[in-house]
């Protein structure tokens, strides 16, 4: 006689398979929540990581700065109110070697500069507060007294304009200025100027925008008081980064060709790169990392 099995309508089978059923699911509950305690615990140090790298990134490797006036057209573009060209500005390079002609370089104004734009101050709490914000991981207010232009001449050289052909001149030799700018209706005559030589450690800057830039020709007495201290250049300006649709690099056409002295070896030029690769992966890793969390969080 076959023995006989336990039957689909067992009371105690069905009582066991409740209970391991009741199990998965307390189970189940307790690693959701323990999935979500620790996203929203590892949250505030995620950001708190983030933000110190930020800081140490656009204080050490490269800042985002706004272009405010119409001095760079049109190689930068730029007015008093709108919303300019934003410019990702390289601090490595001249750490290994000094700027050179045909840089477009950022720079802190010496005393004898004025701007030439009116800053737009906040007028909200609301907007200084972002303003605050984002001088605490290095972006610069509206009131800095930070200047863009391009190299023309450095120490040891002398600029002179005009020859007749309304050309600007470095120890003699006229310049390939193919980067400049004439706004329609104004004069395309440059304004100009006698012999300068340039003291070691200064630089002679000038705008793109030619006759609708106040740089080295007439910032301070317009002569030596127009010059820029190397040691006030911030860094070399390498791309513009907003608005999306002008996403390109910042040329350095050098407007002396082979008068220039030999410049930085190419490892020098490829290391800020490096460098700014290697400072950024911490940021992208830890926001994959929060991303793939809150995906999991969500999807429970």
């Amino acid at each position: 006689m076959p023995s006989r099995g336990p039957s689909d309508d067992d009371p105690y089978r069905d009582s066991d398979e409740e209970a391991v059923e009741a199990w998965r699911a307390r189970a189940r509950k307790a690693q959701k929540g323990k999935r979500k305690g620790s996203f929203w615990r590892e949250l505030p140090i995620l950001v708190v990581v983030a933000f110190g790298l930020a800081f140490l990134i656009q204080t050490f490797l490269a800042r985002v700065y706004m272009i405010p006036s119409e001095s760079m057209e049109q190689t930068l573009h730029g007015c008093n109110g709108c919303y300019g060209d934003r410019v990702l500005v390289d601090k490595v390079t001249y750490d290994f070697s000094d700027p050179a002609p045909g840089d477009v370089i950022v720079f802190h104004g010496p005393q004898s500069w004025q701007n030439d734009f009116t800053a737009q101050e906040p007028t909200n709490a609301f907007q200084k507060a972002l303003q605050g914000l984002g001088s605490l991981v290095g972006l610069p207010s509206a009131s800095e007294e930070d200047f863009v232009k391009r190299v023309v001449a450095v120490g040891g050289q002398t600029v002179k304009c005009c020859d007749d052909k309304n050309r600007v001149s470095v120890d003699g030799k006229a310049l390939d200025e193919s980067y400049l700018y004439w706004e329609p209706g104004r004069s395309t005559v440059q304004e100009s100027f006698a012999d300068l030589t340039i003291p070691p450690g200064f630089l002679f800057v000038l705008g793109d925008n030619r006759n609708d830039s106040c740089d080295s020709r007439c910032q301070g007495d317009g002569r030596e008081g127009g010059l820029v201290p190397i040691g006030n250049v911030v860094g070399k300006a390498r791309l513009i980064v907003l608005p999306p649709s002008r996403w390109q690099g910042v040329t350095d056409h050098n407007p002396q060709g082979q008068a220039v002295a030999m410049g930085a070896p190419a490892w020098q030029d490829a290391l800020p790169a490096g460098v700014g690769i290697a400072g950024a992966w911490p940021v992208l890793f830890l926001g994959k990392r929060a991303r793939a969390r809150f995906r999991r969080k969500t999807l429970g």
